[in-house]
């Protein structure tokens, strides 16, 4: 099992920041995928970021050149800087974590709520 705990979030202001984090534990395998994904009201969840544990990044066209996911393998944590934030980032947003070994295995934080509004 993993658990993934995450931290951040709140409200925020048009063109505000935010920073999220995620620490994980449990049975984590050397090759895995870390990330994000966000669900806002009457839309599907969606890829936010996602980083492997050898610092390959993908990024939704939605937030490429604002959102800049990292981690640190040593701590298990990943971090997610959220610049130029939007009302559309408006969601909750969701750490993801899967073992590259058992990929059909995917582990989820219990969600963040972010709201960028005025």
């Amino acid at each position: 099992q993993v658990q993934l705990v995450e931290s951040g979030g709140g409200l925020v202001q048009p063109g505000g920041s935010l920073r999220l984090s995620c620490a994980a534990s449990g049975s984590i395998f050397g090759i895995n995928t870390m990330g994000w994904y966000r669900q806002a009201p009457g839309k599907q969840r969606e890829l936010v970021a996602t980083i492997t544990n050898d610092g390959r990044t993908n990024y939704a066209d939605a937030v490429k050149g604002r959102f800049s996911v990292s981690r640190d393998n040593a701590k298990n944590t990943g971090n997610l800087r959220m610049n130029s934030l939007k009302p559309e980032d408006t969601a909750v947003y969701y750490c993801y974590f899967v073992n590259s070994r058992d990929w059909a295995r995917e582990y989820w934080g219990q969600g963040t709520q972010v709201t960028v509004s005025s």
